[in-house]
């Protein structure tokens, strides 16, 4: 008989019983519902479980730039050099005291990290002997005419710089934020393409450290006729034009002016 379901509705009972299929359904309804529940229930999880790692980092990554003093720069050093996994860039720019720890601390590199080095002009010069006594690795070596700062980069991730204080040890700063690292090694990776080779370098140097090349170069950099410039060195005009050439094909100049600016670049006449 009809039976009211609570809500103004009757419902016929079949007096046989329930529809077994019916209770099948159910069951297979039930059985969807739970797996649905579970698979809602594992996701929370995760979401979780991925909120609190992220909230533990955020209390546990440094703070994105820690200034440090120049006594501590060799442990700082070998800690970021330690640790890398993949690359060092580095930069000298002269024969101080953070040049010599970052050289000093080279051979803790791992062998596994490639290690670059871009030195300016004066740092150049005496580079080779300076990096003869490690024994783990051999950085590839390139000569910048950009002006450059101190700084490694290690892995793209963490840097530290050399910053320019009054006091008599300086001070450096180890950089962690994630974008300051990557614009170093942006600038790293500019000026390394357009650096030359360093034994294209020294290979240079030589043959236009002369007297007479310096004297060419001063008179090209000055802006000086061919006449003018053979008549004050004292040689015909056709030895002067032959040694110009020379000197703008040995620093791969394109015209007169570019080779006397070049040879300051290269440090081959005073600024």
């Amino acid at each position: 008989m009809p039976i009211d379901g609570g809500f103004g509705m009757g419902v016929a009972i079949d007096p046989r019983g329930i529809d077994p299929r019916g209770a099948d359904e159910t069951v297979e309804r039930s059985e969807d519902h739970a797996s649905h529940l579970e698979q809602a229930l594992l996701q929370a999880r995760k979401l979780i479980e991925s909120t609190v790692l992220l909230h533990s980092r955020r209390l546990t990554t440094p703070s994105p730039v820690v200034r440090t003093d120049g006594a501590r720069l060799g442990d700082s050093l070998a800690q970021l050099i330690g640790g890398a996994r993949y690359s060092v860039a580095v930069t000298l720019t002269g024969a101080g005291a953070f040049e010599n720890a970052v050289i000093g601390a080279l051979d803790r590199t791992p062998s596994r990290a490639v290690v670059r080095m871009l030195c300016n002009v004066p740092a150049a010069e005496g580079v080779a002997e300076r990096l003869r006594p490690l024994t783990r690795v051999r950085p590839e070596v390139r000569v910048s005419q950009s002006e450059l700062r101190g700084i490694v980069v290690v892995d793209g991730a963490s840097a530290l710089v050399q910053t320019h204080d009054q006091e008599p040890e300086g001070q450096v700063a180890v950089v962690n934020d994630i974008g300051a690292v990557r614009a170093l090694e942006l600038l790293f990776a500019g000026a390394w393409s357009r650096g030359r080779k360093l034994a294209d370098h020294l290979g240079l140097a030589p043959r236009l450290r002369t007297e007479f090349a310096r004297t060419v170069l001063e008179a090209l950099r000055a802006g000086h006729t061919d006449e003018t410039a053979a008549r004050a060195i004292n040689v015909s005009l056709r030895t002067y034009r032959r040694h110009v050439a020379e000197i703008m094909r040995e620093l791969d100049a394109s015209s007169r002016f570019q080779a006397g600016a070049r040879a300051v670049e290269l440090g081959l006449l005073a600024d």
